[in-house]
């Protein structure tokens, strides 16, 4: 399992608005649980195209989500003002960490922490590869890290 930054301390450089959708509710009127992945997914996509540059491709990058683990802080609904933050927060051989979070607008209330870990894939062979090295220093100008 990944360490868990402290969320309280990180400053996300890249926010996407969420619009929430009927269909997204559940029978509690909250959205669901799954649905929260999808949000999720939406801000790794943004976060990948404005620090590569580039629009992503999922059906070619070499890049495969390989974990994901989310800790639901308060129920979302329908007319909550969602943002999904993102950040890369760490970056390994063939794999980078990824914490996000789904957060209100309206009253600054994080609903939502998604911690992620992406991994170097090749689509040919289906094994893990390194992470491009254009990634790594992309992502190290962008957050400013030094790992």
């Amino acid at each position: 399992m990944p360490s868990k930054p402290l969320v309280h301390e990180t400053h996300f450089r890249v926010s996407v608005p969420v619009q929430v959708r009927m269909s997204d509710l559940d029978p509690f009127v909250h959205v669901n649980n799954g649905v929260q992945c999808h949000y999720f997914d939406l801000g790794r996509s943004f976060y990948l195209e404005k620090v590569l540059q580039n629009q992503v491709d999922w059906t070619t990058i070499d890049l495969v989500l390989v974990h994901i683990e989310l800790d639901f802080a308060a129920p979302v609904e329908f007319h909550d003002q969602l943002v999904c933050e993102s950040k890369i927060v760490e970056i390994g051989h063939k794999s980078v960490k990824m914490i996000q979070q789904l957060r209100d607008t309206k009253t600054n209330t994080v609903k939502t922490t998604c911690y992620s870990v992406l991994s170097g894939f090749d689509r040919t062979t289906h094994q893990s590869i390194p992470i491009q090295e254009e990634y790594k220093r992309r992502i190290r100008e962008f957050e400013g890290i030094d790992c």
